[in-house]
């Protein structure tokens, strides 16, 4: 395997960001990684994945961990919100034919795996550390990082985020949109009867249960809100109490009265949906954004986490053989920016449609064909 790229650096220590160090060292590049977060921990509750995320996890070498740690079925029941079953919806098998269509896990759980797998692959993570400078010139570019020390790299990385520094010193970009949707999240025991993903559709607000391990489930409440606004996380309970209350299904009401019990120690996590799509070119020199940092997307298609790991594998693939830096980063760009678009624009038109009580059999359409999109290979 031959690289333009010997020496690399990859500034944030988030999913596509140990993917990218994971993938490189399989070309035998001397990969650095500083991450900002002394404790490299990765916030919040379950995340949902689909087949092309298992596929792309097979390829990092992860599956198995995987399946081992998180929870993996085929196919999401929709139903009413008193419980009446509507369908259930395909996932096809994208990572083998032994393998389910799709799953969930505990995001720090997943941070885990790849952080495990970022350091056995070889590479060198240095924690509560980012860059204070870059400059590129033709041989290279130089980082001063805020410990003080500095580095020349053939390539560097900006895995940093939807609120990335390197974008912000690299290239003008349009600001995160808030979609005018937030979601709810905590993480409750899994009964016997959660065997898959399940959402409850209301006329304004979706409940879901999703498996994340043998014993343990997240549930899931997207609700419209006009402005994105701090809510006090004292009121975190009531507020998510109050939103199943209208659920008559009765394992969404078992799950209120689990949140509700005196003394429940129930982490609840809010989060203002936001969407970013910058234009290309994701690149300036020596110097390439992936992930959030370029294509943070709302999580109605759950392929977040799936295009910013994608994003790795398809940079390193086209670094590996190419001619030149440039060539590489062109032809990442190329592979990428469609599917990329697709993800977020899809994802942000269900939820326009959600907000606005619009047509149904659009917003059925819109899934099919991402999904189908989603299935080919990268």
């Amino acid at each position: 395997m031959t690289s333009p790229a010997n020496k690399i650096l990859i500034i944030g220590g988030g999913f596509s960001g140990m993917a990218a160090a994971i993938e490189l060292r399989k070309l035998g590049a001397d990969v650095d990684v500083v991450e900002i977060d002394p404790g490299w921990r990765s916030y919040g509750a379950g995340i949902s994945l689909g087949g092309a995320t298992l596929r792309a996890f097979k390829t990092l070498g992860i599956l198995d961990r995987f399946l081992e740690d998180g929870a993996a079925a085929d196919g999401v029941d929709l139903m009413l919100p008193h419980g009446q079953y509507l369908a259930t919806v395909p996932t096809p098998r994208l990572a083998g034919a032994d393998v389910p269509g799709g799953g969930a896990i505990m995001r720090p759980v997943l941070a885990n795996i790849l952080a495990d797998a970022t350091i056995a692959s070889g590479a060198r993570v240095r924690l509560g550390c980012t860059f204070t400078s870059l400059r590129q010139h033709a041989d290279g570019v130089e980082v001063e990082f805020t410990d003080g020390t500095a580095g020349q790299y053939d390539l560097v990385i900006g895995a940093d985020g939807l609120y990335s520094q390197v974008r912000e010193t690299l290239l003008p970009a349009p600001a995160p949109r808030y979609s005018g949707q937030c979601v709810w999240r905590a993480v409750l025991p899994r009964p016997p009867e959660i065997e898959r993903a399940t959402m409850w559709v209301g006329a304004k607000i979706k409940a879901g249960l999703n498996p994340v391990s043998r014993n343990q489930m997240y549930l899931f409440v997207t609700e419209d809100r006009a402005d994105n606004v701090r809510l006090d996380p004292a009121q975190f309970l009531a507020m998510l109490a109050d939103l199943l209350a209208p659920f008559a299904a009765p394992l969404l009401q078992q799950c209120r009265a689990q949140l509700l019990e005196p003394g429940a120690d129930v982490q609840i996590v809010y989060r203002p949906l936001e969407a970013l799509l910058v234009p290309q070119p994701w690149h300036r020199g020596r110097v390439v954004l992936i992930g959030d940092t370029v294509h943070a997307t709302t999580p109605h298609m759950a392929s977040g986490a799936c295009i910013g790991i994608e994003d790795a594998i398809v940079l390193a693939d086209e670094l590996d053989g190419a001619a030149t830096i440039e060539a590489a980063l062109t032809g990442f760009e190329a592979r990428r920016w469609e599917r990329c678009r697709m993800v977020v624009e899809n994802s942000g038109r269900l939820g326009e449609i959600e907000i606005s009580g619009g047509d149904k059999a659009e917003h059925a359409r819109i899934m099919h064909d991402t999904h189908a999109a989603l299935a080919a290979q990268i």
